[in-house]
């Protein structure tokens, strides 16, 4: 069965007349990536990246909902790859999701073909590579999904839309990156921050990256691509109207700045109504002792004049941070598909019927670095969970729950090694709470799903601290992030089956084991609930040579 949504053919046969439905179909939009080694100088030190159809970083995907994506992925590094959709659900089809726990990796040499819709969500997403420490080398890009005409959104239409994606990076090689962690030692600090893959001069001399006319509006598109470092982004001079983060319209406030953590994108309207020049856009570093930044231009259209090299001063501290993300609302006036629970609007009426409790720890094995989480620091088997899952031999593979949904603080210090599996009754309604005992911002994501971000506070998480809750309109999501000594509360019904990748958006934690899966089974093994593995889909592990299965 295909992922687009058919409409059925009817026929109508009268004695008079007959009447005919033709079969239509969402329209496919097709893709094909080379990705290959290159070398390219962010820093002004030439290093070797990853390439897609030789760009660095890779090509905006520009779709519309319910569009069918095609990506054929020809794979010619000389190790296994794979890219993940950030923040695209895959509604009953986690076989897309490109994470270690859902899909064998391309080969070297060989090529996949991704498949999947957006559905409505309508919003600013990006893309990157989730094998080995890739990410450190590129291989990430814009991907926006546009509303169909049917959707109206609460703004208009801008004049362009242009997508900005700001990141730490490292003059050190992904493959270094990747030995230091393997040797049980963290990556330091970046080396510089990059805006569309380009540091700034800031002297006047940059060839601008986006062109304004007097007077129009243009949509923004923001995100933090990077591997571990939250970022604050400004643009001189100008006003941003926030209108839509990670799939859901928000509030229409005006910010002076953002604070973008790892793996959060947001959408806000620029208006051209300062003097005709160039000014800059800035990302900067937060919660690091010595601050990094960079610049990009925007040049008005027939301007004069160079951009002041007076940049606007960043905000300091996370209650600043936090204070910002209390400020954020979910519009609930815009027209647009809801997240799930699907048309509702009152999450917050809606009994938990399990709280899991997911609490971030580091320490050392045999000498070495992990990161866990609930004491258990991930190892992703050579065979996918999903495909000993789906094959029948999930218990040769991995075991269900071998965290407490509570843990106490002896299981949090005695930190193991293996995979880490949630089993999550389909459609029941959940509360995850993160707790976050150290003093570095965290930021946590969610695969195959939107959230409603209900709190994030300082101390220690309680039930009573449910009377905090925004149980009205928290912003539905994908990625939250959790400041020091501090919890976030998310609620979520998970009606969507399948091996969703619960991980810690800085890169170097979820190497190193901060993340899990998710597994959320059909209990009724119909097309209704999950889609059949794809014919296409690679084996690998104890499922290589095993015989497809039949399909539904």
């Amino acid at each position: 069965m295909k992922v687009g949504v058919k409409l059925l053919a009817v026929c109508l046969c009268l004695a008079t007349a007959t009447v005919v439905m033709v079969q239509a179909e969402d329209p496919y939009f097709h893709h094909v990536w080379n990705v290959t080694y290159g070398t390219a100088s962010p820093l002004g030190v030439p290093q070797q990246v990853i390439l897609i159809n030789g760009q660095f970083p890779g090509p905006n995907i520009n779709s519309t909902s319910n569009n069918n994506v095609i990506v054929n992925v020809f794979n010619n590094l000389d190790e296994p790859f794979l890219i993940t959709w950030n923040g695209i659900q895959h509604r009953k089809n986690c076989w897309q999701d490109g994470t270690a726990g859902t899909m064998c990796p391309i080969p070297p040499g060989k090529n996949f073909t991704y498949h999947f819709q957006p559905k409505d969500q309508i919003g600013s997403y990006f893309y990157y590579p989730t094998t080995s420490m890739h990410r450190a080398a590129g291989a990430f890009g814009g991907l926006r999904v546009n509303s169909r005409l049917l959707i109206p959104v609460p703004y208009a239409d801008p004049e362009d839309d242009y997508t900005v994606l700001i990141n730490d990076w490292y003059t050190k090689s992904h493959t270094q990156l990747k030995k230091f962690l393997d040797s049980g030692r963290t990556m330091g600090r970046p080396d510089g921050i990059l805006i569309n893959g380009k540091a700034g001069k800031g002297d006047g001399s940059d060839q601008p990256l986006f062109t304004l006319k007097q007077g129009k509006t243009y949509r923004v598109r923001i995100c933090n691509v990077g591997l571990k470092t939250s970022l604050n982004f400004r643009i001189q001079n100008h006003k941003m109207k926030l209108v839509e983060m990670e799939g859901s319209h928000v509030l229409q406030n005006d910010y002076d700045s953002l604070d973008v953590h790892v793996g959060q994108c947001f959408g806000v309207i620029v208006t051209a109504n300062q003097e005709p020049k160039d000014y800059y856009m800035v990302a900067s570093t937060r919660f690091l002792k010595k601050a990094l930044a960079t610049t990009g231009l925007l040049r008005y259209e027939g301007g004069k004049g160079v951009a002041s090299p007076q940049l606007p001063a960043a905000p300091v501290g996370w209650a600043w941070s936090l204070n910002q993300f209390r400020s954020f609302r979910w519009n609930l006036t815009a027209s647009a598909a809801r997240p799930n629970p699907q048309g509702s609007y009152h999450y917050g009426k809606i009994n938990i019927t399990r709280t899991i409790k997911l609490v971030n720890t580091q320490g050392k094995i045999d000498g070495k670095l992990r990161y866990a989480l609930s004491g258990v620091s991930h190892t992703d088997p050579e065979t996918p969970l999903k495909l000993a899952e789906y094959f029948g031999v999930a218990d040769k593979v991995f075991k269900y729950n071998i965290i407490s949904d509570n843990p106490t603080s002896d299981q949090i210090k005695n930190i193991k090694i293996e995979p880490n599996v949630l089993n999550i009754t389909h459609r029941t309604f959940i509360e995850v709470v993160f707790e976050n005992h150290e003093k570095s911002v965290q930021s946590w994501h969610l695969d195959g799903y939107s959230f409603f971000a209900v709190a994030v506070e300082p101390g220690t998480w309680t039930p009573e601290k449910r009377k905090n809750y925004n149980l009205l309109d928290a912003v539905s999501r994908h990625t939250v992030q959790v400041y020091p000594k501090c919890w976030a509360a998310i609620l979520l019904t998970f009606d969507n089956c399948g091996m969703w990748n619960i991980r810690s958006e800085n890169s170097e934690r979820r190497y190193l084991g901060q993340q899990l899966y998710a597994s959320v089974l059909s209990p009724e093994k119909s097309l209704r609930d999950e889609y059949n593995m794809p014919e296409s889909s690679l084996q690998c592990g104890l499922v290589k040579d095993k015989p497809k299965i039949n399909p539904y």
